[in-house]
């Protein structure tokens, strides 16, 4: 298995990958690609060389069991609000309260 991960992200496949990127390149310089096509060659190269750490992040998802049941999650402990702060004047400044209004 050693063997077959080293080949698979090893020198080889980082060649292929440069080349398949570098004739994507080349395709968009000349105005003829095909944007399905390089986009499945461009998220090939990230699947293979991020495939061990999506194995380890499956594996990290099954637990120590083996089994794919997700975890408890210990709600957090409930506080009470802080009072509310209260102005050093009880009475809020109304610029209006001395306003007087003309009668007609």
């Amino acid at each position: 298995m050693q063997w077959l991960q080293g080949t698979i992200l090893g020198s080889f496949a980082t060649a292929v990958a440069i080349i398949a990127v570098a004739a994507i390149g080349l395709l968009m310089l000349s105005g003829r690609v095909d944007w399905r096509r390089a986009a499945s060659a461009l998220i090939g190269c990230f699947i293979l060389f991020g495939a061990p750490g999506i194995a380890a992040a499956l594996q990290g998802m099954a637990g120590p069991g083996g089994d794919f049941a997700p975890r408890p999650v210990t709600p957090a402990p409930m506080l009470a609000p802080p009072p509310p702060k209260l102005s050093p004047n009880p009475t809020p400044y109304d610029p209006y309260a001395g306003a007087s209004v003309p009668s007609e």
